[in-house]
């Protein structure tokens, strides 16, 4: 087994199922589809059949100015929607890049550091368990290419 150097991971005896988890997963915002959204991207864990599906639309300046979901995941992959979107409107295609690799290299053990994404350290526990590591990552990757087809189209049209 490789030993991991975080600089903080919280409580990684915590169980991978906890009340703040499943609180998040019970409470996730925007809930409901866009009616004309300017980019909807869908992405599907191929190991547990999650599936997230984000609507997006754009302001003028390229951020996220409406968001709707559908979220058909497990408790870890609702929760990583509900932080996701309680902080996505007012952010545009590069900071969610941004945050969707830094994701990424944190749960792949590349980064030590906790993403800056408020509430991210919440999934410690799932470091160890690489197969919940594509559901945690659905919501980021869906809105981080949402936003950038979303900003694609609105540079095209203008």
């Amino acid at each position: 087994m490789q030993r991991r150097d975080f600089a903080y991971i919280g409580d990684v005896n915590a169980p991978l199922y906890n009340a703040q988890i499943l609180r998040l997963a019970a409470t996730i915002p925007y809930q409901e589809r866009l009616a004309s959204p300017m980019a909807t991207v869908e992405k599907r864990s191929p190991v547990c059949g999650s599936r997230v599906t984000v609507d997006v639309d754009v302001d003028a300046d390229g951020r996220v100015s409406a968001l709707g979901l559908l979220v058909r995941a497990c408790a870890l992959g609702q929760a990583s929607a509900s932080l996701m979107a309680a902080a996505a409107i007012g952010k545009d295609a590069d900071e969610l890049a941004a945050a969707r690799d830094a994701l990424t290299g944190w749960l792949a053990g590349e980064c030590a550091e906790v993403p800056a994404w408020a509430g991210l350290d919440l999934f410690a526990p799932a470091l160890s368990h690489s197969a919940r590591h594509a559901s945690i990552r659905l919501a980021f990757e869906a809105v981080a290419e949402a936003a950038a087809t979303a900003r694609a189209k609105r540079i095209a049209a203008a």
